[in-house]
């Protein structure tokens, strides 16, 4: 119910991160566990209703973090390796650096240039991330000698929707969807399947792979001993996919922008794969019986963990603050943030840093070059999706904390010269849950009447032309040349 959803948004599991060595990031299993069943639980209490009133429940989660367990026992092998753990960048850039990487591209390209057949667009453009679970998983394979040994037929993986899938159910449901799978780096999104050449390459069985179902759809029920009744799962998804469908972005040529702990830009492609080598990746947006949605997804990191950074460090006293320190302001005089807080897909040595400080550089202009820096690289990253996606662009959504802020709003908004809409709520992954459970269980029968619920708070529209900002952007872009390195 509304009352239900609004008083779980305001519960959102947060998860203290663990850091047992140098760039390694891991989440205790049994605490997320705990909290997520305590969220529920208090959601349902705080809305005045009882376990029994609940018709269905839609998960969605963050998707490059990822556990193994024993699947008879289903006791962990270890804690969830988190999407931000950097313990296979070498491994990362080993591959993308190899001869054999460029052989697969060229190979791959010159299939779908002879057949354009999009099953060999993916493997094309074939990059590894530190984001992705793949090349993780293939370090748990190498190093973690229980795994090594339950490997033949005593081994499950999962991201965190299986394993809360896996719990919830007492081990009776092993199961994903398709946003999530595609979201692996290790499942093929034009065939629909896990990968079994790029298993080999990098020595992962592919049985330990769940099965994957539709996104909407009924996974089974929660053990009535959790909740003291059975509650269906009706909806499983991956959060920008979830936020997508939240936005209602149903159509070819929309587009989403999430502004959270990091950035991401999603595109509805449609029925077709578009990707960009570094900067575009295809993904599965929902699986809904027949209908199989893509979308091109690029992202940015250091958007709310760098305003969280400088909350830490006092710049400011609440956030609420932060657009009218920047705007207090006629520019950052000439100071410059470059990002590297938050492990980027792109050069996870980054260092973070400030350029440009001077005797005169206060509070204010440290607070506005943090703003500047999400909407500079919103701009390039927009700009590389006009270029590489061929498909006319339609209505630009934002949601995520960042949201809120009407600096970077107003900017990006001018930088690309489009007009930006933000919803009356901005936790789209939860609504975007919410949605695929109700069409699963009956409660909406189509797309249409979810368009009906759509609240739009406000529209940013271009103030001022783009060209204004380029003095301070090309400052910026020479300062992330000369970027520090860990």
């Amino acid at each position: 119910t509304c009352h239900a959803f609004q008083r779980a948004k305001q519960l959102r599991i947060s998860v203290e991160s663990l850091y047992p060595r140098p760039g390694w990031v891991e989440l205790d299993p049994e605490v997320l566990w705990s909290q997520f069943i305590g969220v529920i639980k208090e959601a349902v209490q705080a809305a005045g209703l009882h376990m029994r009133q609940i018709a269905g429940v839609g998960i969605s989660t963050q998707r490059g973090t990822f556990i193994t367990w024993h699947k008879r026992t289903g006791k962990p092998f270890h804690n969830f390796i988190s999407w931000q753990d950097l313990r296979s960048a070498e491994l990362v850039n080993s591959w993308n650096n190899s001869l054999l990487l460029k052989v697969i591209h060229v190979i791959f390209t010159v299939l779908h240039f002879l057949t354009g057949n999009d099953r060999f667009l993916a493997p094309s453009f074939l990059t590894f991330s530190t984001h992705q679970a793949s090349m993780k998983l293939s370090w748990v394979f190498k190093n973690i000698h229980e795994v090594k040994a339950a490997r033949k037929n005593n081994c499950c993986f999962g991201t965190v929707d299986t394993w809360l899938l896996y719990r919830l159910t007492k081990g009776s449901v092993y199961a994903t969807d398709y946003s999530n799978a595609s979201s692996t780096g290790i499942f093929e999104p034009f065939t629909k399947c896990w990968n079994p050449t790029l298993c080999n390459l990098l020595s992962i069985p592919v049985s330990i792979y769940p099965p994957v179902r539709d996104t909407s759809f009924n996974f089974g029920s929660t053990d009535s001993e959790i909740f003291g009744v059975p509650i269906p799962i009706m909806a499983v998804v991956a959060d920008q996919q979830s936020a997508m469908f939240g936005e209602c972005c149903f159509h070819p040529g929309d587009v989403k922008l999430t502004m959270g702990t990091g950035g991401f830009w999603n595109v509805n492609t449609g029925e077709h794969l578009f990707a960009a080598r570094g900067s575009l990746y295809p993904l599965i947006g929902w699986k809904i019986g027949e209908e199989v949605v893509y979308l091109t997804e690029g992202s940015i990191s250091d958007v709310g963990t760098a305003i969280k950074w400088a909350l830490d460090i006092e710049l400011f006293t609440d956030v609420d603050e932060t657009a009218e320190m920047a705007q207090s302001i006629a520019d950052s005089q000439g100071v410059c943030f470059i990002p590297g807080l938050q492990v980027s897909g792109d050069d996870p040595y980054l260092c973070a840093s400030f350029m440009g400080l001077k005797p005169s550089t206060n509070r204010n202009h440290l607070v506005r070059a943090i703003l500047e820096s999400i909407a500079f690289r919103n701009k390039l990253l927009y700009d590389i999706i006009v270029r590489k996606v061929h498909i006319p662009l339609r209505t630009i959504r934002a949601d995520g904390g960042v949201s809120n802020n009407s600096f970077v709003m107003q900017m990006t908004s001018d930088l690309i010269n489009k007009k930006i809409e933000k919803p009356a709520n901005t936790e789209m992954s939860s609504l975007g849950a919410a949605f695929l459970a109700g069409l699963a269980s009956g409660f909406w029968t189509d797309k249409k009447q979810l368009k009906k619920l759509r609240q739009v708070e406000a529209v940013f529209e271009p103030q001022k032309d783009s060209e204004e900002y380029r003095p301070a952007m090309d400052a910026w872009l020479q300062a992330m040349k000369h970027s520090p390195h860990r």
